[in-house]
């Protein structure tokens, strides 16, 4: 190629990229310059309603723009996060997911979005181990106790979850599986009413994250023996890690944004910072604490990493218990 085109092809490219960078950079500035909408696709009062909304003043705060709450309930999360990514990929419409709609859902039915393809990662929220908890008439103090009871005890003890394929089924499932357990899995529609049934006795234990446990836990109806981080934390203070017993064992929950595909890359990394900063706001941190889960920020390629690694996780898992939806 002659010397001059070369040098002609060169000028083109630098002047498409220098365009790109500005465009990019315009895009960082402009953004946002209205409403932003953040979907929950749960009922209000739930659990990843919690956490959107206590981070939304922050949020509001780092954007100086109103960021609203709308929560679509429905399928598990699916109706809520399908309408996330269908919407258009300008930054305005986004999705507080968490391990449901985003990794476990699409492994038990057939959904209408791609969780890779057709949305992408912000950031967490929150990171959180699940805990092992049991009724406070449980006779078990530790987790020693309790899986020396309950293999005694075979299918006549149960665990609680929120519903058949939830992550704190698969959860029960993995832990069954792994600990030579034959707990009876008591599926409930919902956070509320398995924590009621729990708090009266009628399960043995469940497993919970701090915000789900926090009511019963203080008003003494629960106990909690043990977290699902592959170590000790002190997001949950003086517990061992069930993996000290259970080898391997490790489940853990978060809640986090993600956008539509093909949102902007100077889009998502001002939401990412919005979020980052929401997390790290003292009241935030402390709320959190006080419920036993930890407010943390994640690159939106860490993010991506969890969700296709919980995917294969929850798979093996939904495999081999064989866990359908109806």
């Amino acid at each position: 190629m002659p010397r001059s085109r070369r040098h002609l092809l060169a000028l083109c490219a630098a002047g498409v990229l220098s365009t790109f960078a500005a465009a990019s950079a315009l895009a960082q500035e402009s953004y946002p310059s209205r409403p932003i909408h953040i979907v929950v696709p749960y009922a209000a009062g739930g659990t990843t309603d919690q956490v959107a909304r206590a981070i939304q003043p922050a949020l509001q705060e780092y954007l100086k723009q109103p960021v609203v709450i709308d929560n679509k309930a429905g399928a598990g999360g699916m109706i809520g996060t399908d309408a996330v990514a269908k919407a258009a990929p300008d930054g305005y419409t986004l999705v507080f997911g968490n391990s449901g709609p985003n990794a476990i859902l699409p492994l038990l039915r057939k959904t209408p979005y791609d969780p890779i393809k057709d949305l992408r990662p912000v950031s967490t929220a929150v990171i959180t181990p699940m805990i092992l908890a049991v009724s406070a008439s449980n006779p078990a103090k530790n987790l020693k106790e309790f899986l020396a009871a309950a293999k005694q005890s075979g299918s006549s003890w149960n665990f609680g979850s929120v519903g058949v394929g939830s992550l704190s089924h698969l959860t029960g499932e993995y832990f069954n599986h792994l600990a030579g357990l034959k707990l009876t899995h008591v599926p409930y529609n919902g956070g509320a009413p398995m924590m009621t049934a729990f708090g009266g006795g009628q399960l043995q234990a469940a497993f919970v994250t701090g915000l789900d446990g926090a009511t019963m836990l203080n008003a003494g109806k629960v106990r909690y023996l043990a977290v699902g981080s592959s170590a000790r934390t002190s997001v949950v203070p003086g517990l061992p890690a069930i993996a000290e017993e259970v080898p391997g064992f490790r489940s853990i929950a978060w809640f986090g944004v993600l956008a539509p595909a093909g949102v902007p890359d100077a889009v998502v990394a001002r939401l990412h910072d919005a979020v980052a900063y929401a997390v790290a706001k003292p009241e935030v941190q402390k709320l959190f604490t006080e419920r036993d889960v930890e407010a943390r920020s994640s690159t939106p390629a860490e993010l991506e990493q969890l969700i296709r690694d919980e995917m294969t996780q929850w798979g093996q898992v939904i495999r081999r218990s064989n866990i359908k939806l109806d």
